[in-house]
């Protein structure tokens, strides 16, 4: 009797495992890996890894929505932001932290840019002390991938955003030049769609 009774189960879990489909936050688009190098600064010529994990890309409504959030202030885009989830950034071997959008456009001969825009995580020494660096509390990185998922970018650990002309981003970056994301390989689908 108890033989059926496992029988029975394993024929249950196999089912559901076959006609089981993730829902749209547990689908990956894809993952990008590389590495960051400093440029300028107290990071000049340091390395890190970069992984960037995209589970869907933003929308056009949500592009819309960051815009508008742009133009009624800063603490209403924070605001707006924290409700958006499309991945995940991380430098160096920590968890990382939420990104709010991931926007693809086509780039090249049939490559892929992506911009990158996530709210960056603000330590207790610059809350603590009003350092100048606690007014960019965004992060932003730009990635151009050719059609095999590999390239280049840059990114700016802690960057302003400004909106000019209604729609265009304007990103001001605290250091004086960006970092650079070299070896960058994708995995899955990370094309423009």
């Amino acid at each position: 009797m108890s033989r059926y009774y496992i029988l029975r189960i394993g024929i249950l879990l196999l089912v559901v495992t076959t006609f089981y489909e993730p829902s749209q936050a547990q689908q990956q688009y894809g993952r990008i890996n590389g590495t960051v190098v400093g440029i300028s600064g107290r990071l000049a010529g340091r390395s890190s890894p970069f992984t960037l994990i995209v589970n869907r890309y933003t929308t056009g409504g949500e592009v819309n929505d960051v815009n508008s959030a742009r133009q009624r202030g800063e603490d209403n885009l924070l605001s707006t932001m924290s409700h958006m989830d499309v991945g995940r950034i991380q430098i160096g071997n920590n968890v990382g932290v939420p990104v709010s959008a991931i926007i693809a456009t086509p780039w090249g001969d049939g490559g892929t840019k992506l911009t990158v825009l996530y709210q960056r995580n603000v330590n207790f020494y610059e809350l603590r002390y009003g350092t100048r660096s606690e007014d960019y509390r965004f992060g932003y990185a730009e990635l151009f991938l050719d059609r095999n998922g590999k390239g280049e970018g840059t990114f700016i650990p802690a960057a302003r955003v400004n909106l000019k002309d209604g729609n265009t981003w304007e990103v001001e970056d605290f250091g004086v030049l960006p970092a650079r994301l070299m070896g960058l390989r994708g995995s899955g689908s990370v094309r423009a769609r």
